[in-house]
């Protein structure tokens, strides 16, 4: 009983890690319209960063989350305005083109200055041991990465549903044109939105360095489970890419632990089975 509580936990805690990752894809996938392979990269550069700020110039690890969270929106903010405000609207193909190119670029520049090796981040103490819930010790940090994904699905859920920049964001998505006309800077929200995106994806990749390790190739090795958090979930869905994220760390945790062979197999033949059924996605929107 003990090990399946044990198993429950990491797919919980694996879980949240992929939500705080993905839901910045599914953001600018669902609401922006672009198609932005570039989104693991951002991550991997969180996570550079935080280790740099740990390791190299002794920072804490609150600190760490902040300065590199602040830096990687900071730095996105001229890719934003630069080179992805040109492909909002073009073909998805051009839309890959261009972030794929944009991965590699990141790929290249984060290894040049940091080092191409694997990225350690250490823990705090009171994130390092176990935690006694009487019954039965869970991991710390496996705890704040679930409390850290369900404090981020609360934040996401309720800034776009219940405040006035979700609405813009709404609106926008619904119909542009009218929703400049009314007075709504699509571009200026569109900017906002991907710098939400992009600064959880950088938190993601710090908070889930434990189980997701940064290695120079991340943003190429994980690029492909982001996507199929999107492609489960739905496009723009919050609770989509949540339950998503849920249904993906059971279904890989239970399957890694049973029959640790197969790899990743019943990931994707979860996905097969979800998008045969749900084309959109468990909660996506028909175009």
């Amino acid at each position: 009983m003990q090990t399946y509580f044990s198993v429950a936990i990491d797919a919980l805690a694996y879980g949240m890690v992929l939500f705080v990752i993905s839901i910045g894809l599914s953001i600018t996938m669902g609401l922006m319209r672009v198609v932005n392979l570039a989104h693991g990269a951002f991550a991997m550069v969180g996570g550079y960063i935080a280790s740099h700020a740990t390791q190299e110039l002794g920072f804490g690890y609150a600190s760490a989350i902040l300065i590199a969270v602040g830096i990687t929106v900071i730095a996105a903010i001229p890719i934003e305005r630069l080179l992805y405000r040109r492909i909002y609207g073009a073909p998805e193909l051009t839309q890959v083109l261009m972030t794929i190119g944009i991965t590699f670029c990141i790929i290249g520049i984060a290894n040049y200055l940091l080092g191409p090796t694997l990225k350690v981040i250490p823990l705090p103490e009171f994130l390092r041991g176990p935690v006694d819930l009487g019954f039965r010790s869970i991991a710390a940090h496996k705890l704040f990465a679930i409390a850290v994904g369900g404090g981020v699905a609360i934040a996401l859920w309720y800034l776009i549903e219940r405040t006035a920049f979700g609405i813009r964001i709404r609106a926008t998505v619904d119909n542009s044109a009218m929703a400049g006309s009314l007075g709504v800077n699509a571009k200026l929200v569109y900017a906002a939105s991907f710098a939400v995106a992009v600064g959880l994806a950088a938190l993601g990749g710090i908070v889930g360095a434990q189980m997701l390790p940064i290695e120079p190739y991340y943003a190429l090795r994980y690029m492909v489970t982001f996507l199929v958090v999107v492609s489960i979930g739905g496009a723009g869905s919050i609770q989509g890419a949540l339950l998503a994220c849920l249904l993906l760390g059971a279904i890989d945790t239970t399957g890694r632990f049973l029959v640790p062979e197969y790899g990743e197999f019943f990931s994707y033949l979860a996905v097969v089975v979800v998008v045969s059924l749900y084309p959109n996605g468990l909660f996506g929107r028909a175009e």
